[in-house]
């Protein structure tokens, strides 16, 4: 059997899993710059989200095959197992730095790409193989070793080196010699706690390092690095996981030089990155398997991840993804107070929460595939066990979110994808925090949507600039508000929000400060103020309220969600009203 027909190509079988880099994505050296001030654990989640979210050079992509056999008095056997031609590498192929990590974080990270870490009879074959063997070049012990400064400088000295090294050949050629790999070894079990180093081979082919437990799992140094290694393997041209092959009695002699291994991976709890891992996703946790669903024709996946994050993901059958359709990948960050099943919808029966009946996203959805047949349209239900997430940006901050996104992308390799952004209520907090850890939006999200969600809108934080650059993209993107006068709406004959503080008034804000930078055409009638620029790309429609009602479901359930997707296209106002009768009530779920 090919290697290859393990996941249906030999291309994907030989590349990590990663999505695109993004074009805006920061380089090494800003990042060197990014990361000097944080913590082991602030630091940590950043370099996660950045390798999940696709910011690893081209060349580090391509895995390269390591071939090893073992030879007794009767047989011989070999295996090919697939390694990243450098160490873990976070930036682009003109500007990388290459990332010492904790074992919590790398065992992480190898766990989402489907990888492990090597052993040290792995990393002996490594060296053998590589193509480029560079001379080890320490840095004299120091309380620095383990800082950013030190290790930007290592990063710089190895490139000089390999610079020189590469002479003709492509980058992508596998290398070795130049750092210590953190490795897995059957001494972990009983040394908890610890992290296992071995390498830093030098010319003669011995190692400067011998196996090493000494230092604690949080330790991390300027030497130390991972390199990444596929979990599927072949033994005798069979396909064999990782796992398997190095707890056999037998057939682990290939990778192994300590027998056989019980356990072949780090924990990824260690208490000394606790904050670090409250944020990050959690790779160590598989991904549900799809699943069909009753009706409709369609299939969902669970993930859950840390700072206990539930998304619920919603796909039309997996033939709908053929080649060359587009998916498109909706976010929908969930309100306060509501539950991914409510927030679906269905049918209600006597007994039934309330909440069941007035968002209806799932029969929306379906209404948006009969309506845009050219693209795959996924839905990401985005919820966390607080029912809120303003209360989860308070708990846990911004710099985790960008890995939530990422977890759910990569969840469709290989696809071309293009992203949109909404919620409602509360939900729309998760976007303006996935925007406070950005630079600039990714030119992929082509649709921004708030359905009475915006306000955590700040100028002050950088929105307005954001979502300006990012609308005058060449590429079409699309923003789109939805609000009502809530601040007239009494609850219990009482206002409950500020002029300024609920959506009608961060609405008129937000629509301002654009306003200084795009122009406007503004009507109103006695059911809506409405604000459009950029040819409707970017809309504003306001709900009047001179009943003093409180509209805040009401403007999803009449078929919000679908006019916050189409808004600006062909497809606006084509089978619907926004605010009209439910056009989708045929395809509510019973």
């Amino acid at each position: 059997m090919a290697f290859g027909s393990l996941v249906g190509t030999s291309v994907l079988a030989e590349q990590l899993n990663l999505p695109p880099r993004a074009t805006n994505a920061p380089g090494g050296a800003e990042l060197i710059q990014r990361l000097a001030p944080l913590s082991l654990a602030a630091r940590e989640t950043e370099l996660m989200t950045q390798v999940l979210a696709g910011n690893v050079p081209g060349f580090l992509r391509k895995l390269c095959p390591v071939q090893v056999t073992s030879v007794t008095a009767t047989e011989t056997n070999t295996a090919t197992f697939f390694v990243t031609p450098d160490y873990l590498a976070i930036g682009s192929d003109e500007d990388y730095f290459l990332a010492p990590l904790s074992p919590a974080t790398a065992q992480q990270i190898a766990d989402a790409l489907k990888c492990s870490l090597p052993t040290r009879k792995m990393v002996d074959a490594v060296y053998r193989t590589a193509e480029i063997k560079l001379v080890p070049e320490p840095i004299s012990p120091s309380p620095a070793m383990t800082t950013i400064a030190v290790f930007g400088r290592h990063n710089s000295l190895v490139r000089t080196q390999l610079t020189t090294a590469l002479a003709g050949r492509p980058l992508g050629s596998l290398v070795a010699g130049h750092k210590k790999d953190v490795v897995i070894s059957a001494m972990l079990p009983h040394a908890p706690g610890k992290v296992a180093i071995y390498g830093w081979h030098q010319t003669n082919g011995k190692a400067i390092q011998p196996l090493y437990l000494g230092h604690s799992a949080e330790w991390v140094d300027y030497s130390q690095c991972t390199r990444l290694v596929l979990q599927q393997v072949m033994v005798n041209g069979e396909p064999r996981t990782l796992a398997e092959v190095l707890a056999d009695p037998k057939d682990s002699v290939l990778l192994s030089d300590e027998g056989p291994l019980k356990t072949s991976r780090y924990p990824t709890n260690l208490p000394g990155l606790k904050a670090s891992s409250s944020t990050q996703t959690d790779a160590a946790k598989p991904v549900a398997a799809w699943k069909a669903t009753d009706a409709f024709g369609e299939r969902t996946a669970t993930l859950a991840l840390p700072g206990e994050v539930q998304i619920t993901i919603n796909s039309p059958r997996e033939e709908e993804f053929r080649q060359g359709k587009k998916v498109l990948l909706v976010y929908y960050a969930l309100p306060n107070g509501n539950t991914t099943e409510q927030t679906i919808g269905k049918v209600p029966r006597p007994g039934d929460d309330w909440h069941y009946d007035i968002q209806h996203i799932g029969a929306q959805t379906r209404f948006l595939r009969g309506m845009l047949t050219n693209q795959v349209v996924v839905v990401a239900y985005l919820a966390n066990s607080l029912q809120g997430w303003p209360a989860w940006r308070k708990q846990n901050g911004d710099r985790g979110i960008p890995a939530l996104f990422a977890a759910v992308k990569n969840q469709f390799p290989g696809q071309t994808t293009e992203t949109v952004l909404t919620g409602h209520s509360g939900g729309g907090s998760l976007i303006f925090g996935y925007l406070n850890t950005l630079e600039h939006i990714p030119n992929d999200v082509v649709r921004i949507a708030f359905l009475d969600s915006n306000y955590a809108y700040d100028k002050s934080l950088g929105h307005t600039g954001k979502l300006a650059e990012w609308l005058k993209s060449e590429t079409p993107h699309f923003l789109c508000v939805l609000a009502y006068n809530d601040a007239i709406a009494l609850l219990e004959g009482k206002s409950f929000v500020s002029a300024q503080g609920g959506t009608w008034g961060r609405s008129h804000k937000m629509e301002l400060d654009l306003a200084e930078i795009f122009q406007f055409e503004r009507r109103a009638d006695a059911e809506f103020e409405r604000f459009s620029a950029l040819s409707g790309r970017i809309q504003f429609l306001l709900k009047e309220n001179p009943e003093r009602k409180i509209l805040h479901t009401v403007q999803v359930e009449r078929n919000g969600f679908i006019h916050a997707l189409v808004t600006g296209t062909p497809n606006e106002n084509r089978g619907y009203e926004y605010y009209g009768e439910r056009a989708y009530a045929r395809w509510i779920q019973e």
